[in-house]
Protein backbone atom coordinates (compact mmCIF):
# COMPACT_ATOMS: atom_id res chain seq x y z
CA UNK A 1 0.00 0.00 0.00
CA UNK A 2 1.17 3.51 -0.70
CA UNK A 3 0.34 6.74 1.07
CA UNK A 4 -0.24 9.97 -0.78
CA UNK A 5 2.94 11.86 -1.62
CA UNK A 6 2.49 15.59 -2.13
CA UNK A 7 5.61 17.03 -3.68
CA UNK A 8 4.53 20.64 -3.97
CA UNK A 9 1.53 22.83 -3.40
CA UNK A 10 1.87 26.41 -4.57
CA UNK A 11 -0.45 29.37 -5.04
CA UNK A 12 -0.08 31.19 -8.33
CA UNK A 13 -1.59 34.59 -8.99
CA UNK A 14 -3.82 34.72 -12.04
CA UNK A 15 -2.98 37.12 -14.84
CA UNK A 16 -3.97 40.69 -14.12
CA UNK A 17 -3.66 40.32 -10.36
CA UNK A 18 -6.73 38.12 -9.94
CA UNK A 19 -7.32 35.63 -7.13
CA UNK A 20 -4.75 32.94 -6.45
CA UNK A 21 -5.31 29.44 -7.80
CA UNK A 22 -3.76 26.27 -6.43
CA UNK A 23 -1.51 23.98 -8.46
CA UNK A 24 -0.69 20.52 -7.17
CA UNK A 25 2.17 18.22 -8.08
CA UNK A 26 1.03 14.80 -6.88
CA UNK A 27 3.26 11.80 -7.56
CA UNK A 28 0.79 9.33 -6.08
CA UNK A 29 -2.25 10.01 -8.26
CA UNK A 30 -0.62 12.03 -11.05
CA UNK A 31 2.64 11.62 -12.93
CA UNK A 32 4.51 14.34 -11.06
CA UNK A 33 3.54 17.17 -13.43
CA UNK A 34 1.69 20.16 -12.04
CA UNK A 35 -2.06 19.82 -12.51
CA UNK A 36 -4.85 22.30 -11.97
CA UNK A 37 -7.07 21.79 -8.94
CA UNK A 38 -5.80 21.53 -5.41
CA UNK A 39 -7.49 20.13 -2.35
CA UNK A 40 -8.04 21.13 1.24
CA UNK A 41 -5.09 20.24 3.46
CA UNK A 42 -5.84 17.52 5.98
CA UNK A 43 -8.88 16.09 4.22
CA UNK A 44 -7.15 13.53 1.99
CA UNK A 45 -7.08 9.93 3.24
CA UNK A 46 -4.03 7.72 2.78
CA UNK A 47 -4.87 6.57 -0.73
CA UNK A 48 -2.82 5.87 -3.83
CA UNK A 49 -3.04 4.36 -7.30
CA UNK A 50 -1.00 1.56 -8.89
CA UNK A 51 -1.59 3.07 -12.36
CA UNK A 52 -1.55 6.84 -11.78
CA UNK A 53 -2.25 9.56 -14.33
CA UNK A 54 -2.65 13.33 -14.43
CA UNK A 55 -6.06 14.83 -13.67
CA UNK A 56 -6.56 17.79 -15.99
CA UNK A 57 -10.04 19.10 -15.12
CA UNK A 58 -10.57 18.25 -11.49
CA UNK A 59 -8.64 16.21 -8.93
CA UNK A 60 -10.47 13.54 -6.90
CA UNK A 61 -8.86 14.95 -3.77
CA UNK A 62 -10.86 18.14 -4.15
CA UNK A 63 -13.47 15.96 -2.43
CA UNK A 64 -13.25 15.38 1.29
CA UNK A 65 -15.11 12.06 1.62
CA UNK A 66 -13.73 8.87 0.05
CA UNK A 67 -14.77 5.23 0.07
CA UNK A 68 -14.44 1.87 -1.67
CA UNK A 69 -16.53 -0.69 -3.51
CA UNK A 70 -15.60 -4.32 -3.04
CA UNK A 71 -16.38 -7.89 -4.04
CA UNK A 72 -14.87 -11.27 -3.22
CA UNK A 73 -11.79 -10.42 -5.30
CA UNK A 74 -10.51 -8.12 -2.53
CA UNK A 75 -9.96 -11.14 -0.28
CA UNK A 76 -9.27 -10.48 3.39
CA UNK A 77 -9.73 -6.82 4.36
CA UNK A 78 -8.70 -5.08 7.58
CA UNK A 79 -11.68 -2.75 7.83
CA UNK A 80 -10.51 -1.05 11.03
CA UNK A 81 -7.27 -0.05 9.32
CA UNK A 82 -9.24 1.15 6.29
CA UNK A 83 -11.51 3.27 8.48
CA UNK A 84 -8.56 4.79 10.35
CA UNK A 85 -6.95 5.67 7.00
CA UNK A 86 -10.00 7.72 6.00
CA UNK A 87 -12.30 5.26 4.25
CA UNK A 88 -15.74 6.72 5.01
CA UNK A 89 -18.06 4.31 3.19
CA UNK A 90 -18.16 0.98 1.38
CA UNK A 91 -20.42 -0.52 -1.25
CA UNK A 92 -20.32 -4.32 -1.18
CA UNK A 93 -21.32 -6.63 -4.02
CA UNK A 94 -24.19 -8.84 -2.91
CA UNK A 95 -25.85 -10.32 -5.98
CA UNK A 96 -25.76 -10.65 -9.76
CA UNK A 97 -28.63 -11.51 -12.08
CA UNK A 98 -31.20 -13.83 -10.55
CA UNK A 99 -29.15 -16.71 -9.18
CA UNK A 100 -25.65 -15.54 -8.17
CA UNK A 101 -24.56 -14.18 -4.80
CA UNK A 102 -21.09 -12.97 -3.84
CA UNK A 103 -19.63 -15.36 -1.23
CA UNK A 104 -17.77 -12.53 0.53
CA UNK A 105 -20.89 -10.43 1.11
CA UNK A 106 -21.95 -11.82 4.53
CA UNK A 107 -18.40 -11.44 5.88
CA UNK A 108 -17.84 -7.91 4.56
CA UNK A 109 -21.34 -6.86 5.65
CA UNK A 110 -20.68 -7.91 9.25
CA UNK A 111 -17.09 -6.63 9.35
CA UNK A 112 -17.89 -3.15 8.03
CA UNK A 113 -20.68 -2.78 10.58
CA UNK A 114 -18.32 -3.83 13.37
CA UNK A 115 -15.73 -1.31 12.12
CA UNK A 116 -18.30 1.49 12.06
CA UNK A 117 -18.09 2.10 8.30
CA UNK A 118 -21.37 3.12 6.63
CA UNK A 119 -22.05 0.54 3.92
CA UNK A 120 -24.54 -0.50 1.33
CA UNK A 121 -25.05 -3.48 -0.97
CA UNK A 122 -24.94 -3.49 -4.76
CA UNK A 123 -26.41 -5.70 -7.46
CA UNK A 124 -24.74 -6.37 -10.82
CA UNK A 125 -27.52 -6.11 -13.38
CA UNK A 126 -28.03 -8.95 -15.91
CA UNK A 127 -29.80 -8.15 -19.17
CA UNK A 128 -31.34 -11.60 -19.68
CA UNK A 129 -33.60 -11.46 -16.62
CA UNK A 130 -36.41 -9.07 -15.78
CA UNK A 131 -35.97 -6.24 -13.33
CA UNK A 132 -38.59 -7.83 -11.06
CA UNK A 133 -36.73 -11.16 -10.92
CA UNK A 134 -33.49 -9.43 -10.04
CA UNK A 135 -35.13 -7.29 -7.37
CA UNK A 136 -36.55 -10.43 -5.75
CA UNK A 137 -33.11 -12.09 -5.76
CA UNK A 138 -31.47 -9.04 -4.18
CA UNK A 139 -34.14 -8.84 -1.48
CA UNK A 140 -33.67 -12.54 -0.71
CA UNK A 141 -29.96 -11.98 -0.04
CA UNK A 142 -29.65 -8.48 1.44
CA UNK A 143 -31.24 -7.67 4.79
CA UNK A 144 -33.19 -4.50 5.38
CA UNK A 145 -31.12 -2.92 8.13
CA UNK A 146 -31.36 0.36 9.98
CA UNK A 147 -28.41 2.60 9.08
CA UNK A 148 -27.47 0.78 5.87
CA UNK A 149 -26.91 2.88 2.75
CA UNK A 150 -29.44 2.72 -0.11
CA UNK A 151 -29.17 -0.29 -2.43
CA UNK A 152 -27.20 0.17 -5.65
CA UNK A 153 -27.90 -1.21 -9.13
CA UNK A 154 -24.69 -1.60 -11.14
CA UNK A 155 -25.45 -0.91 -14.82
CA UNK A 156 -22.77 -1.61 -17.42
CA UNK A 157 -22.44 -3.57 -20.63
CA UNK A 158 -20.84 -6.95 -19.95
CA UNK A 159 -18.86 -7.65 -23.11
CA UNK A 160 -17.43 -10.89 -21.70
CA UNK A 161 -20.72 -12.57 -20.83
CA UNK A 162 -21.14 -15.90 -22.63
CA UNK A 163 -24.59 -16.56 -21.21
CA UNK A 164 -26.13 -13.17 -22.02
CA UNK A 165 -24.87 -11.25 -25.08
CA UNK A 166 -28.17 -9.31 -25.17
CA UNK A 167 -27.84 -5.51 -25.30
CA UNK A 168 -31.36 -4.10 -24.95
CA UNK A 169 -32.42 -0.76 -26.34
CA UNK A 170 -33.13 2.32 -24.22
CA UNK A 171 -36.88 1.64 -23.88
CA UNK A 172 -36.34 -1.86 -22.46
CA UNK A 173 -33.55 -0.67 -20.16
CA UNK A 174 -35.69 2.14 -18.75
CA UNK A 175 -38.69 -0.16 -18.27
CA UNK A 176 -36.88 -3.04 -16.56
CA UNK A 177 -34.45 -0.98 -14.49
CA UNK A 178 -37.28 1.34 -13.51
CA UNK A 179 -39.28 -1.65 -12.30
CA UNK A 180 -36.37 -2.88 -10.19
CA UNK A 181 -35.88 0.61 -8.75
CA UNK A 182 -39.50 0.81 -7.63
CA UNK A 183 -39.53 -2.67 -6.05
CA UNK A 184 -36.33 -2.02 -4.09
CA UNK A 185 -37.58 1.41 -3.06
CA UNK A 186 -40.74 -0.07 -1.59
CA UNK A 187 -38.85 -2.78 0.28
CA UNK A 188 -35.88 -0.82 1.68
CA UNK A 189 -37.58 2.55 2.11
CA UNK A 190 -34.86 4.35 0.13
CA UNK A 191 -34.65 4.87 -3.61
CA UNK A 192 -31.72 2.92 -5.12
CA UNK A 193 -28.59 4.59 -6.46
CA UNK A 194 -27.66 3.80 -10.08
CA UNK A 195 -23.99 3.09 -10.87
CA UNK A 196 -23.24 3.64 -14.56
CA UNK A 197 -20.31 3.53 -16.96
CA UNK A 198 -19.73 6.09 -19.70
CA UNK A 199 -20.75 3.91 -22.65
CA UNK A 200 -23.86 2.56 -20.93
CA UNK A 201 -24.92 6.07 -19.97
CA UNK A 202 -24.52 7.36 -23.52
CA UNK A 203 -26.11 4.34 -25.22
CA UNK A 204 -29.24 4.20 -23.07
CA UNK A 205 -29.98 7.74 -21.90
CA UNK A 206 -30.32 6.34 -18.39
CA UNK A 207 -29.61 9.79 -16.95
CA UNK A 208 -33.26 10.66 -17.61
CA UNK A 209 -34.41 8.12 -15.02
CA UNK A 210 -35.50 9.54 -11.67
CA UNK A 211 -32.55 8.37 -9.60
CA UNK A 212 -29.41 9.36 -7.75
CA UNK A 213 -26.24 8.54 -9.72
CA UNK A 214 -22.83 7.05 -9.03
CA UNK A 215 -20.63 7.70 -12.08
CA UNK A 216 -17.56 5.81 -13.24
CA UNK A 217 -15.02 8.24 -14.70
CA UNK A 218 -11.42 7.09 -14.39
CA UNK A 219 -9.82 9.41 -16.97
CA UNK A 220 -11.45 12.75 -16.17
CA UNK A 221 -13.73 14.50 -13.71
CA UNK A 222 -17.45 13.66 -14.20
CA UNK A 223 -18.13 17.24 -15.26
CA UNK A 224 -16.15 16.49 -18.42
CA UNK A 225 -17.35 12.93 -18.97
CA UNK A 226 -21.03 13.40 -18.12
CA UNK A 227 -21.74 17.08 -18.88
CA UNK A 228 -24.67 18.43 -16.89
CA UNK A 229 -25.39 15.16 -15.07
CA UNK A 230 -25.89 15.53 -11.29
CA UNK A 231 -24.08 12.88 -9.28
CA UNK A 232 -23.53 11.80 -5.69
CA UNK A 233 -20.62 9.35 -6.00
CA UNK A 234 -17.67 9.28 -8.41
CA UNK A 235 -15.63 6.12 -9.01
CA UNK A 236 -12.31 7.64 -10.02
CA UNK A 237 -10.05 4.60 -10.23
CA UNK A 238 -10.18 0.83 -10.48
CA UNK A 239 -6.50 0.50 -9.55
CA UNK A 240 -6.51 2.25 -6.20
CA UNK A 241 -4.50 1.32 -3.14
CA UNK A 242 -5.54 1.85 0.46
CA UNK A 243 -4.41 0.71 3.92
CA UNK A 244 -6.26 -2.45 4.91
CA UNK A 245 -6.33 -3.86 1.36
CA UNK A 246 -3.71 -6.26 -0.01
CA UNK A 247 -4.20 -5.40 -3.67
CA UNK A 248 -5.99 -2.93 -5.88
CA UNK A 249 -9.41 -1.62 -4.90
CA UNK A 250 -11.94 0.70 -6.55
CA UNK A 251 -11.87 4.17 -4.99
CA UNK A 252 -14.75 6.62 -4.93
CA UNK A 253 -15.48 10.18 -3.83
CA UNK A 254 -18.66 11.74 -2.45
CA UNK A 255 -19.72 14.92 -4.26
CA UNK A 256 -20.02 17.20 -1.24
CA UNK A 257 -18.21 18.31 1.89
CA UNK A 258 -17.90 16.36 5.13
CA UNK A 259 -20.86 18.30 6.55
CA UNK A 260 -22.92 17.51 3.45
CA UNK A 261 -21.94 13.85 3.77
CA UNK A 262 -23.27 13.76 7.32
CA UNK A 263 -26.54 15.34 6.17
CA UNK A 264 -26.78 12.87 3.28
CA UNK A 265 -26.31 9.96 5.69
CA UNK A 266 -29.03 11.32 7.95
CA UNK A 267 -31.56 11.46 5.11
CA UNK A 268 -30.54 8.53 2.88
CA UNK A 269 -29.70 5.77 5.36
CA UNK A 270 -32.30 3.07 5.82
CA UNK A 271 -34.62 3.45 8.78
Amino acid sequence: MRAVALVAVTALAACGGGPARRVVTDTSIGSGRSVQGGFVAGTVPQLGDSAPHVWTSGHPYNHQVHGVDVSRYQGSVDWNTARNAGISFAFIKATEGGDHSDPAFPTYWAQTRAAGIPRGAYHFYYFCRSGAEQAAWFIANVPRERGALPPVIDLEWNHQSRSCPHRPGPAEVHREVGQMVEILHRHYGQRPILYVTVDFYRDTGIGRLNAEFWLRSVADHPRGTYPGQPWTFWQYTGTGTAPGFRGNVDLNAFAGSRAQWNRWLATRSQR
